[in-house]
């Protein structure tokens, strides 16, 4: 399926890769829990939950396409400045220009089109991020990158909700961010030369008619759709259910106790499934223990139960976030359409931040509440992590 004859990546790359990553999901999670949630109660405090609902599921929409074309156009570049390296700076640039103007919008058709902008150019960089790591690192080592690149998304959410609530930067701050931390990785180190295939193939896509691959998709939808269910809502939860004087603060506080716990895990998880050449045990138990978390705030919705909460999700998160992705690059079809093939796994991180919100707004709005909504996120991360077993390629 993939070639396994990279070299062996050290320290440095990984840290400058983890860098990059930290400041991709800076970029996604800062406006996604703070400012645009808050941008959008300004606009239209009486439709809030509606108006956020529908704009992440745009903006979802727009990053369905954008990952797998960047993806595409990045497996075929064949610029000297290297194809991954390319569309790494190109996501970066544009995505930050896309924050700024964000920044800069007062009513909701804006915010919109600034959201779906940001979306495009955070996907760029992003399927170019995601390809470096099955060209460059052998798999007796991917569980190791991926637990300290998953690490970067958990500390991203962090620094991003801490940028915005401590320090009291905005979109502007956020995207200076983005570049910043992207160019390191593109100034220090190499991008190989492969060959590029003859033609355009985004949309000449036949990957799903490997088994396993179709099976990966399916089971990183599922979990991401329950997460998405569970966490869109997250900041109104605290404000108008558990009743908290500062419901930013409480965000802040909750990001970092579940980043904490994530730290315990997600390189060691990695290492673990690395060293016992077995990934599907691990994802399984992590989807468990991700959907005990929701039952907690389902039925027991106050502070204490929040705090409680958000150890046992970085738990079960932090193996998630490694093992699974070092799985999924031991399933890719075809080494020549990495970039590709990656960008249409991240439609299952993309889309549903499209159907969670049309799921999660009327289970909050008609149909029983908050624990509804976090009963029924359980049970879909449930699904998610009992069809891994149907992959068999991977142990």
């Amino acid at each position: 399926m993939t070639d396994l004859r990279q070299t062996r990546v050290g320290g440095r790359w990984i840290a400058l890769l983890s860098l990059a990553n930290l400041g991709l999901w800076m970029g996604y999670f800062g406006p996604l829990q703070v400012l645009l949630p808050n941008q959008i109660e300004d606009i239209s405090p009486q439709h809030k939950e509606t108006a956020l609902g529908v704009i992440t599921a745009i903006g979802a929409l727009i990053a369905v396409v954008a990952g797998p074309l960047a993806g595409a156009l990045s497996d075929i570049t064949t610029a000297r400045t290297g194809r991954r390296h390319t569309w790494i700076v190109a996501g970066a640039l544009f995505g930050g220009a896309a924050l700024v103007f964000l920044g800069g919008q007062r009513t909701l058709l804006w915010v919109g089109i600034g959201w779906c902008l940001a979306q495009a150019g955070l996907n760029t960089l992003q399927a170019g991020l995601t390809a470096v790591v099955p060209d460059q690192t052998p798999v007796d080592q991917r569980g190791l990158v991926s637990g300290w690149v998953g690490l970067t998304q958990s500390v991203g959410v962090v620094a991003g909700v801490l940028a915005v609530t401590a320090i009291g930067g905005g979109y502007a701050l956020i995207a200076a961010v983005v570049v910043l931390t992207a160019l390191p990785f593109v100034l220090a180190t190499r991008d190989p030369a492969i060959s590029a295939p003859p033609r355009f193939k985004a949309f000449h896509f036949d990957a799903f008619r490997d088994r396993d691959f179709a099976w990966a998709f399916g089971t990183r939808f599922l979990v991401q759709l329950g997460n998405a269910m569970a966490t869109l809502y997250l900041l109104y939860f605290l404000r108008d259910r558990v009743h908290l004087d500062s419901a930013e603060d409480g965000l802040a506080i909750l990001i970092v106790v579940y980043t904490i716990a994530t730290v315990l895990t997600v390189v060691a998880g990695g290492v673990i499934s690395d060293r016992t050449g077995r990934r599907k045990p691990s994802v399984i138990l992590s989807g468990y223990v991700m959907a005990a978390a929701t039952l907690l705030l389902a039925f027991w919705p106050t502070w204490t139960g929040a705090l409680i909460a958000a150890v046992v999700l970085g738990l079960g998160f932090g193996v998630y976030l490694s093992v699974d992705q070092a799985l999924i690059t031991q399933v890719l079809p075809a080494a020549t359409d990495r970039a590709r093939d990656l960008g249409v796994i991240n439609i299952a991180n993309s889309a549903p931040q499209v159907l969670g919100p049309a799921l999660a707004f009327p289970l909050v709005s008609y149909l029983g509440g908050y624990p509804v909504l976090f009963l029924a996120a359980g049970v879909v991360t449930v699904l998610g992590s009992v069809l891994v077993t149907r992959i068999r390629g991977v142990p």
